[in-house]
């Protein structure tokens, strides 16, 4: 009975050490300190999209694949649109009758042997042909995707050969040029902490470190947990930088 009176006791005692300590816990927890006063931070992408297909036809090529790099403006999807292409001549064709066969009206409405409505719906069918031109020529252009900025592949969402619905997800895309780095710091620190100033990130994935600034201060304070949340950029080099890496911050004076 004396040791198990003993262990209540010491479960009480303890349970009022981690009461008294909870305040200050908590306070590390919401703005993600330590007790040297660093900062917790992840890296994250400015630019990630997934790239869906804008026409309804049979993949041709993906010319990357999971993790490839690539640089802006290059090709990263082809289909299969010669059925467009023919649609396209057709299209031209038929604009070609109707211009011819606006100037035959004209010419003739110059020697009065046609009427104006005749001239006028030479003059409707040509531009209703040259639009039905433009339209195939605009969704023609959809048959290749090129990378709309450089950075580097995700995930391949199809296959060659598929066949694909507009809408379609083929790739997710990052861009890991242009590297943020998010941080959530305690609210007080505005008194002196501005836009610019610099500060040091370690990087538990790479155990290197990296200077960085403040970018951007957020626009409103958390108040449960007095915090705010802080944009930076990396004012070195990005190589070997990926987003949802993570580590320590470091801002000069704070302990």
């Amino acid at each position: 009975m004396a040791n198990v009176g003993l262990r209540l006791v010491a479960r009480v005692l303890v349970g009022c050490c981690l009461l008294a300590q909870a305040p200050s816990l908590l306070a590390q927890s919401a703005a993600g300190t330590d007790q040297d006063g660093r900062i917790r931070v992840q890296l994250t992408a400015l630019n990630e999209l997934v790239v869906s297909s804008e026409v309804a036809a049979r993949i041709e090529r993906i010319a990357v694949r999971d993790g490839d790099a690539f640089r802006s403006g290059a090709l990263l999807v082809s289909f299969d649109c010669r059925t467009l292409e023919a649609q396209l001549e057709k299209a031209k064709a038929s604009r070609d009758g109707a211009r011819h066969q606006m100037d035959t009206v004209q010419r003739l409405a110059e020697l009065d042997s046609v009427g104006k409505l005749e001239a006028d719906q030479a003059q409707a069918k040509a531009r209703e042909t040259a639009a039905e031109v433009q339209v195939v020529q605009s969704t023609l252009g959809k048959c290749r995707i090129s990378a709309p900025f450089s950075g580097r592949v995700v995930q391949r969402l199809a296959s060659d050969h598929q066949f694909v619905n507009a809408g379609t997800p083929l790739l997710s895309l990052v861009d890991t040029r242009a590297i943020e780095v998010r941080l959530i710091v305690p609210s007080r620190w505005l008194s002196w902490l501005k836009a610019g100033a610099p500060f040091q990130v370690r990087l538990d994935d790479l155990d290197k470190t990296v200077e960085a600034k403040v970018a951007r201060i957020g626009a409103r304070v958390d108040p449960v947990s007095q915090s705010v949340e802080l944009v930076a950029v990396v004012t070195g080099s990005t190589a070997g930088l990926l987003p949802g890496m993570s580590g320590w911050a470091s801002f000069p004076g704070v302990r």
